[in-house]
């Protein structure tokens, strides 16, 4: 029988379990082809299913990354790289402070793990303003003060209760441009609160969304003057993240949990 697959299952951007955001680390020897990736991540059917090869390097800090929704592989994903820190932390004998993730588009993404604390080094995606906020308006049900598009659309709001209620309709978010659509507004007990969608690769809400952040909290440190923010992900799940601004980087942080450690046999 070929030796399994040993996969973590972890809660990312929050201390509980059934909080946060789940994903899946599959830790493996050597890279399989795309198609049994792809189906793995279809298998566990969360928003993220990480996948992760080391490379040889003594101490094991550096691996390679990479990330698949149950329909595509994707760029660049927070709260699975998070939990990946998390899940080695777990897997390795000796766990680095640092860890160096290798991947193919975001190039290589460090991970601190400070006391129970990972603090993720993100490239912050460039914001480019949206003339038409009414089209968006249209498909949102409430016109949105202002706009922006990165990677993803980042819609603006002054009314942190109505991102909360906000209840989406896959069919039409998924008309609109960018990969992702988060919906922000300021808080009162945080520096934001989100929310964020994903049907174009086959995600309803994401609970908690770290690449979402790369937009989210670069907005938010200039509107706000401001370097150090935290942030609250109001899905049903909920979860918490810090961050602060450095030039067009992005520093995420958070914390995880374990839910479930298994093996996978092919």
């Amino acid at each position: 029988m070929p030796k399994p697959i040993l996969q973590y299952t972890v809660d990312a951007f929050t201390h509980r379990v059934f909080q946060g955001n789940p994903a899946a680390v599959c830790v493996l020897d050597d890279w399989l082809d795309d198609a049994t990736l792809l189906n793995i991540a279809k298998e566990n059917n969360l928003s993220e299913t990480a996948f992760v090869v080391p490379k040889n390097t003594v101490p094991q800090s550096d691996f390679d990354l990479r990330w698949f929704t149950p329909t595509t592989k994707i760029d660049l994903c927070g709260h699975a790289t998070l939990a990946t820190a998390f899940a080695l932390t777990q897997a390795l004998a000796t766990p680095p402070d640092t860890f160096y993730f290798h991947t193919r588009q975001a190039g290589v993404l460090t991970v601190q793990k400070q006391d129970d604390l990972f603090l993720m080094d993100f490239p912050a995606y460039p914001l480019t303003p949206v003339a038409d906020v009414a089209k968006i308006g249209e498909v949102l049900g409430v016109t949105p003060k202002a706009a922006y598009l990165g990677r993803d659309l980042l819609c603006v709001f002054d009314d942190e209760n109505w991102v909360k209620n906000f209840e989406p309709n896959d069919e039409k978010i998924a008309q609109l441009d960018g990969l992702l659509c988060h919906i922000t507004a300021p808080s009162g007990e945080f520096d934001c609160v989100s929310r964020s969608f994903a049907p174009k690769v086959g995600i309803s809400e994401d609970p908690v969304c770290g690449s979402g952040h790369c937009h989210i909290f670069p907005y938010w440190a200039k509107t706000l003057g401001k370097t150090d923010l935290i942030g609250y992900q109001a899905s049903p799940r909920s979860g918490i993240l810090q961050g602060k601004i450095s030039g067009d980087r992005v520093v995420l942080g958070g914390n995880a949990v374990l839910f479930a450690k298994s093996e996978i046999y092919l």
